[in-house]
């Protein structure tokens, strides 16, 4: 079976998460895969690996919203160069939410990673809004199958775009066991945080969390990864870091607070389990079901609940370590491309 990949939307440094979805599931698919493949890619993204690539010209990729709004309106419209580079395929993914161009053969699936923009919808522009209404609504009616990364992405499909439920297929993401491990180095008093400065990624609320916690321990920082907004006494932004880095923090930070209001499923507590990294989290939308009881989760909405259940974790380590050993070692990328090939599979069988 011969399956093509399309990443043509994909943006190095900006599709967080989905950029990592996509790279570790090619990769995966290289060392596990049983079907034959082939993976598009933007002249801006040349570098995935793990699998037999082309970079297709004919789509005119940009690392600006409105030259990226441009090259899928272009393929849209225009879709005839690109949808011949199809040719000779038995079935077609879309990992990155969207089906650029749209096509009927070969039969296509779909990965729909969120839907944020109807659950909270106030972090979006009108613009954004209607843009994500119309591209989503053609990618998950033309799809034959869907797929999610999480049992609550799937449920919202089904509630918001009526998307049937025997058309969805749940698929957890992995996290990388190799550069996520424990190690040797002494636990310091910091809190991690790894998230870029979106709205939905709540540092405010964390910030006022942070404050109260002070109170009770003086001696506690805050460290933020991805973040480059203000930051009040006792927080430290480093931006962007490399992931050996993150993973060094994960190892050294005496918790993870995890505050964010979405997620499609939400890697970064998995990735500190791992590393032995107690976790506190958020209790809504994927992270519940991702997490189990591995997290101290907490209302993310409100700051005194936050710092609750953090002084929680920093009191018990041990516990909520062992939990998430246990509940890291649940999720792999083989497990995960394994799960795809069948979805492929089934494309061809449908």
């Amino acid at each position: 079976m011969r399956v093509g990949i399309s990443l043509l939307t994909l943006v190095p440094g900006i599709s967080g998460g989905s950029e990592t979805y996509a790279r570790e599931l090619v990769r995966a698919l290289g060392r596990v895969g049983r079907h034959e493949y082939r993976v598009l890619l933007p002249s801006i993204a040349p570098d995935v690996d793990g699998l037999p690539a082309e970079v297709v010209a004919e789509y005119r990729a940009s690392t600006t919203m409105g030259g990226r709004v441009a090259a899928m309106s272009r393929a849209t419209l225009r879709p005839g160069a690109i949808r011949s580079r199809l040719t000779g395929l038995d079935a077609v993914h879309f990992p990155l939410s969207v089906m650029i161009p749209r096509i009927e053969r070969p039969p296509a699936v779909a990965s729909v990673l969120d839907l944020q923009h109807e659950e909270l919808p106030e972090f979006f522009s009108r613009s954004e809004r209607v843009y994500r209404k119309v591209v989503y609504g053609w990618t998950v009616r033309t799809s034959s199958l869907v797929i999610t990364i999480s049992k609550h992405a799937a449920q919202v499909l089904n509630e918001r775009l009526d998307v049937p439920a025997e058309k969805l297929r749940p698929i957890h993401l992995g996290i990388d066991h190799e550069r996520f491990v424990p190690g040797d180095e002494q636990r310091e008093p910091f809190l991690l945080y790894p998230a870029l400065g979106w709205p939905h990624k709540n540092h405010a609320r964390l910030f006022d969390a942070f404050a109260l916690l002070r109170r009770a321990h003086p001696e506690l920082e805050l460290v933020l990864t991805g973040y480059t907004g203000p930051t009040p006494e006792g927080v430290r932004a480093l931006g962007r870091v490399p992931a050996d880095e993150l993973a060094r923090l994960y190892r050294t930070a005496a918790a993870l607070v995890f505050p964010s209001l979405y997620e499609g499923f939400g890697q970064p507590p998995l990735e500190a389990m791992a590393c032995g990294c107690p976790v506190a989290a958020s209790n809504v939308t994927s992270l519940p079901e991702v997490c189990g009881d591995a997290a101290r989760l907490f209302n993310p909405r409100s700051a005194e609940a936050i710092a609750v259940a953090v002084d929680d974790v920093l009191a018990h380590p041990d516990e909520w370590r062992r939990r998430g050993f246990d509940r890291a070692a649940a999720f792999t990328w083989e497990a995960t491309a394994r799960a795809h090939d069948d979805v492929y599979a089934e494309l061809l069988a449908g």
